[in-house]
């Protein structure tokens, strides 16, 4: 097919895509459940790159098709950040956990395809030298992690669940992580014998603050199961439900008592004091639904508090929504305060975006985890952001929120097949159209704000990916000026954050929500 012909295919296919997909309207909304309908168009304010940076050379976020096709993303972007140590391995799955001085890989399924199998154990005492202890290798750190890999540091337990493929069910594993370099597997019979799965599904997972509770939810259909780990040598159910048709990440308040659960386009806010309390038979309201068009496939929610006012930043993986930041003073009636997004993102630019993620893989450049630096007053927001690298931003004011830093890490181009934990890398080897903007490129479509001059760039007939950036989905972790962090091609890495731009707070304790 000539070139011209595949650019126009390129585009047809992705329009096709985002219309069969379809956009979210108020008439999906059920009754009682506030409908957001407006669309962000402003982004984060640009950070001012100090010396020592290789900025971005095209829009914020953008990983151009020239830089893409000439070598040059292969160098990365650099802004007031930079790498001083790494440790990449087979790359990193979706989401890795961290704990004191050691970081925990996520896996991704077949894990037999990697050597040594499971979840690696990354020793960071020496940030310029991160090395590999051990490898964990029970069913459910084998199967892949997904969203579940998890630590809570009150108890200094490490959890997953087993996720072969989206949709995982039966198999959990507990670990003392006292010595973070070596952890010991607590659940030895139920969840983690292969003859004695537990009855739930998993898709993402993660602790209650306390450390008493697991939760793991599901995303097709939407299970929502509390794990009890009050006894973590046997792990059991002790309630289950289904919220919603889907159900993805969440947050949960440092008491125990609320749960911000991530639904598609949006999040439902529950009441889960019973739980919390182990009453016998546990009611869970829903205090308040939010929906909205602008993004799809909410991810987790980060409870903080500003002046003792709660808020939550929630973060989209998909449909260029970016983060939002809710004032949830009144759980039934939530305020959307801000968007944080960047210019790739903006409606205005989706055929910018189009333009140089064709290649790139399902994802193009969406927010994914985040993490704030401490719950109370938090001064710094970090967030993995896909294809768009590590981000951090000013957030001590909610309202008016600034970028201070980035760091997207070097394209690992032609190494598809070294790279077997890396999500990306697989899905580099099929079909790389950038589908979790769908929505976003339907509507850009519907309010003639796709211009084809621009979409159809150089790599528009490119529906196989090629590796020419990286996918940065599991959230940063606040060490002092440093930042710990896994992307899906280049593992981890550790990057120190400049002095000029961020100076760790004394009580700086990183929360992620779940």
């Amino acid at each position: 097919m000539p070139a011209g012909g595949m650019r126009r295919g390129g585009l047809v296919v992705a329009a096709a895509l985002s219309l069969a997909m379809g956009l979210c309207s108020p008439a999906s909304a059920s009754a009682g459940t506030v409908w957001i309908g407006d669309v962000g168009t402003v982004s984060a304010a640009r950070a001012e790159c100090g010396p020592g940076s290789l900025p971005e050379t095209g829009l914020q976020g953008d990983v151009p098709a020239e830089d893409r096709n000439n070598g040059r993303s292969m160098q990365g972007y650099r802004c007031n950040m930079t790498r001083v140590g790494q440790y990449q391995g087979k790359g990193a799955g979706t989401v890795s956990a961290d704990y004191d001085h050691c970081s925990y890989t996520g896996t991704l399924f077949p894990a037999s395809l990697n050597e040594p199998q499971g979840v690696q154990v990354i020793d960071v005492a020496d940030p310029k030298n991160p090395v590999p202890t051990t490898t964990l290798g029970e069913p459910a750190m084998v199967g892949g992690t997904w969203e579940s890999l998890k630590v809570n540091k009150e108890r200094k337990l490490l959890a997953a669940t087993a996720v072969p493929m989206i949709e995982g069910a039966g198999y959990f594993s507990v670990y003392d992580i006292s010595d973070c370099a070596h952890p010991k597997l607590l659940n030895t019979r139920a969840g983690t014998d292969l003859t004695m799965p537990l009855p739930f599904l998993s898709h993402e997972g993660g602790f209650s603050p306390d450390g008493r509770t697991y939760w793991a939810s599901g995303v097709a259909p939407g299970v929502m199961s509390a794990i009890d780990v009050s006894d973590p040598s046997n792990p059991r159910i002790i309630w289950q439900s289904v919220q919603g048709l889907s159900e993805h990440g969440f947050g949960i308040t440092p008491d125990g008592n609320t749960m911000y659960l991530s639904v598609m386009s949006g999040i439902t806010i529950l009441d889960i004091s019973a739980i919390q309390r182990r009453d016998p038979y546990p009611v869970v309201p829903q205090l308040g639904t939010y929906l909205w068009q602008d993004g799809q496939f909410n991810q987790h929610s980060i409870p903080v508090t500003y002046s003792g006012k709660p808020f939550i930043f929630s973060p989209d993986e998909a449909g260029s929504g970016g983060v939002k930041v809710f004032d949830v003073s009144n759980p039934s009636d939530a305020k959307l305060v801000n968007r944080i997004k960047l210019e790739i993102n903006l409606p205005d630019n989706i055929d910018s975006n189009v333009r140089s993620s064709m290649g790139g893989g399902a994802f193009a450049y969406d927010s994914h985890y985040c993490s704030a630096n401490r719950p109370v007053d938090p001064t710094a927001l970090a967030c993995g952001w896909f294809g768009s690298g590590v981000r951090v931003f000013d957030v001590r004011d909610p309202r008016n929120v600034r970028e201070i830093a980035y760091y997207n890490p070097p394209a690992q181009k032609n190494k598809t097949a070294e790279l077997t934990n890396s999500p990306h890398a697989l899905a580099s080897s099929s079909l790389a159209v950038p589908l979790v903007d769908s929505a976003s490129i339907a509507r850009a479509i519907a309010e003639g704000k796709m211009d084809p001059a621009v979409a159809l760039g150089p790599r528009a007939g490119n529906l196989v990916g090629d590796m020419s950036s990286d996918w940065c989905s599991s959230p940063p972790f606040f060490h002092g000026n440093q930042i710990w962090v896994t992307c899906s091609d280049n593992g981890f890495m550790t990057l120190q954050l400049d002095n000029n731009v961020y100076a760790a707070p004394a009580n700086q304790d990183t929360v992620v929500g779940s």
